[in-house]
């Protein structure tokens, strides 16, 4: 009979700390997290200043506007501004930002539906051409967008779309970049078994769309739609080339045309500044409301 003989099992030994390495190290992290928050700090100031700037400039008249500093706030004047803005033109501008509002919230609300729809179908089905279709939307999101203005300016002219609402409508339903997002989604948080189950269950391509995947990158759609409505909000150059008519021009395009006016008159400087600042707001509380979806959405797409 032999007998094992017992091993004695020892815990493996740590290396040695060493001092100079570990104060080397938080030496670099403390130097790192300071460049960063230098860099912070500069984004901050970079993106807050120029809306500080715009809200001390709508508080001023004409004069106080070119012979003050442009954060004394002697006088007060910021209700008698939007006061001019109500009063200029019949109330014109309260109709281009009521335009402003249509036209991003189709662009964000249909525009998005669509891009989440054609990056669910990039994702989950398989057909003949996928991958180059989808390369040819990746080629579209390395196009500046001022790059197609005149082509669809030279398609819309012989429908008689020039000079209508259809013409920035139109556009803001093809986002690219919303198409390659939405896709990402889709992979990320629809799994196919989860789709399969529901194709054994009795449901269709489309109630599975709506029923099961929609659902599950609610705040994708909230993201995509978001980035939809500021994108159309700012456009600047497509308005500018296919409207020509007051009563459809965006804020954007009128704030332009008061701004060439202040070149004979100034006291339309006042009115440009009041307006700019009036035509963030609506963005602010789409952001301010939306920000539990957006959020969530960005930060669950970063892990991805």
């Amino acid at each position: 009979m032999t007998t094992r003989r017992a091993s004695k099992v020892t815990a493996p030994q740590r290396p040695p700390v060493s001092l100079k390495y570990g104060s080397a190290r938080t030496g670099a992290s403390v130097g790192s997290r300071a460049v960063v928050n230098a860099f912070l700090v500069i984004g901050t100031i970079y993106m807050v200043f120029p809306v500080t700037w715009l809200f001390f400039a709508s508080t001023k008249n004409v004069e106080q506007l070119y012979s003050t500093n442009i954060f004394d706030m002697a006088e007060f004047n910021l209700f008698a501004n939007i006061a001019d803005v109500a009063a200029q033109n019949d109330g014109i501008f309260f109709r281009w930002m009521a335009n402003s509002v249509l036209y991003a919230s189709v662009g964000a609300i249909v525009g998005g539906m669509i891009a989440v729809a054609a990056g669910y179908a990039f994702d989950k089905f398989r057909f003949r051409g996928r991958n180059m279709l989808f390369a040819f939307v990746l080629v579209g999101v390395l196009i500046p967008n001022t790059a197609i203005v005149l082509p669809l300016y030279m398609l819309f002219a012989p429908l008689g779309l020039t000079n209508t609402m259809w013409a920035i409508l139109l556009p803001a339903l093809c986002n690219p970049f919303s198409v390659y997002l939405a896709r990402i989604y889709s992979q990320g948080y629809i799994p196919d078994e989860t789709l399969e189950a529901a194709r054994v269950d009795g449901a269709g391509p489309i109630r599975s769309f709506f029923s099961v995947g929609l659902p599950m990158i609610m705040p994708g759609f909230i993201t995509i739609a978001l980035f939809q409505f500021v994108a159309v909000w700012n456009n600047y150059m497509l308005p500018l080339v296919m409207l020509t008519s007051e009563r459809i021009f965006p804020v954007s395009l009128g704030m332009s045309l008061w701004q060439s006016y202040t070149r004979s008159n100034t006291e339309f400087a006042p009115l440009v500044i009041t307006g700019s600042l009036l035509s963030i707001i609506p963005l602010i509380i789409a952001f301010v409301l939306l920000q539990r979806y957006w959020r969530a959405g960005m930060t669950e797409g970063a892990v991805k």
